[in-house]
């Protein structure tokens, strides 16, 4: 899983694993294996998760249900599962590498806005069959308010100026003039 459940399994929490591609739960049970880790692996959408309100108190997605599942779904959901006064953290694609991502395969974000900013929301490739979701600023915003959480910070992701990558979209020239990843964190309020 996560290397962020890995690191709260082995400070002593008691994290649940959930993810909707049954190729994804077999690589983490293989990584629990390889690592001596144990904790529970569920195969469900975060749109429907089969867990208890307010057993919770963190909510993570890094790049899972945060993109591949519709945030009016998830969100609520994960608001149903947290305490009050429990975290939601969350990383994304940044909004302005989406409004500047082609619509080619691997092909770099251009220097330039190349779709509309308002009504985002579903982003379907035509070479692929996957769908991600990804909503402007102010309709996040609103979003978490409504399902009862406080925006406690939104961090735009700037590599060092020594980073190196070779991710295809955002190459460390573009992110080090706008964000490519975004870290939002939510508590739910008491």
């Amino acid at each position: 899983m996560q290397k962020q459940t890995a690191w709260l399994a082995r400070r002593g929490a008691r994290p649940v694993g959930l993810d909707n591609s049954a190729a994804q739960l077999a690589t983490a049970r293989g990584m629990q294996e390889r690592f001596g880790l144990r904790f529970p692996l569920l195969h469900a959408s975060a749109e429907r998760p089969p867990l208890a309100p307010a057993s919770f108190d963190v909510a993570i997605s890094e790049y899972g249900a945060s993109i591949w599942c519709d945030p009016y779904a998830w969100i609520p959901e994960a608001a149903r599962i947290l305490w009050p006064g429990g975290l939601l953290t969350f990383l994304v694609n940044a909004t302005i590498l989406m409004l500047c991502a082609p619509d080619e395969a691997d092909a770099p974000a251009r220097d330039r806005l190349l779709r509309d900013y308002f009504g985002m929301h579903r982003f379907e490739w035509p070479d692929d069959e996957s769908v991600e979701f990804h909503l402007g600023y102010g309709d996040m915003i609103r979003l978490l308010r409504a399902s009862g959480f406080e925006v406690e910070d939104m961090v735009e992701v700037r590599p060092s100026p020594d980073a190196t990558t070779t991710h295809p979209y955002a190459p460390v020239e573009w992110a080090r003039r706008w964000p490519a990843e975004e870290v939002w964190k939510a508590r739910k309020r008491v």
